[in-house]
């Protein structure tokens, strides 16, 4: 597959200036009280357009499909198919090995609470995009089994993928709150987004998209001041729990790492 070029768009505000008729005072425009939501994402516009039927990039997408394929039954099928789950207590768990103590939600709300908020962020830009694209999924182009029930899958669109905008999402906060395990969390993100892939669910432009709109939605997340006072919270309840709990390094988590390393396709 050829490279293509990933252009960053950078989010402005635009400060309105009202001027007063004749001897009328100025009135200035109200300030934005901290936290206000800013305008969602352009992802139509920011996303490459999904590849088109006959291009090096969809006959790629088809080859990978047919590929991965004889992944079914394996281990890493296995996981696909539990990281089909995205609710926010299981998708803290998928991230324990890769932060090195269990993630457990009961004993870190406000965490929890951040991974609800991005992850609600991250589903909510896609939404236009996918309807933009209009991309069919792959096993309604190609035969091939799916590591998941295929009715209510069928009927929505594949670019980009969902599952991928919001693993990239959760682990680019995660990696901010605990920088030394930056590497092995944004691996744990990258096999979360694979998996849809060994699935059979998403192609694997989906994915790449996926990865680019999670990145997109942090960037926007972060310009809030609400925001960046919940990762402040939840930096020192993360901080102190470390401390706190013992490692879960083990032989669950090295198998993990083991099976997720090595790129699928």
């Amino acid at each position: 597959m050829k490279p293509f070029v990933v252009r960053v768009w950078r989010a402005g505000l635009l400060a309105a200036l009202v001027l007063a008729c004749g001897c009328a005072p100025v009135q200035k425009t109200p300030a934005k009280p901290p936290g206000a939501e800013a305008p969602p994402l352009q992802t139509a516009m920011l996303l490459p357009a999904a590849p088109k039927p006959g291009s090096p990039r969809y006959e790629a997408d088809r080859q990978v499909f047919r590929a991965t394929r004889k992944l079914e039954g394996t281990p890493r099928w296995a996981l696909a198919q539990h990281d089909v789950d995205y609710a926010t207590p299981v998708l803290m768990d998928d991230f324990s090995c890769a932060m090195g103590v269990p993630l457990d939600p009961a004993h870190l709300p406000t965490l929890a609470a951040l991974v609800d908020q991005t992850s609600n962020a991250a589903d909510k830009s896609t939404g236009p995009a996918k309807q933009a694209n209009q991309r069919q999924r792959p096993f309604l182009i190609d035969q091939g089994a799916v590591c998941q029930p295929t009715e209510k899958l069928a009927k929505s669109f594949d670019y980009p993928s969902g599952h991928a905008t919001r693993g990239w999402a959760v682990a680019l906060v995660l990696a901010e709150l605990a920088p030394d395990r930056a590497s092995d969390l944004l691996l744990r993100s990258r096999a979360f987004a694979d998996s849809r892939v060994v699935c059979g669910a998403h192609n694997l432009s989906a994915i790449e998209a996926g990865a680019m709109n999670g990145a997109a939605v942090v960037a926007t997340l972060r310009a809030s001041e609400a925001f960046q006072a919940q990762l402040s919270a939840a930096r020192a309840e993360l901080a102190d729990y470390r401390k706190a709990t013992p490692s879960n390094a083990g032989p669950q988590c090295s198998a993990e790492k083991a099976l997720i390393e090595p790129t699928p396709y």
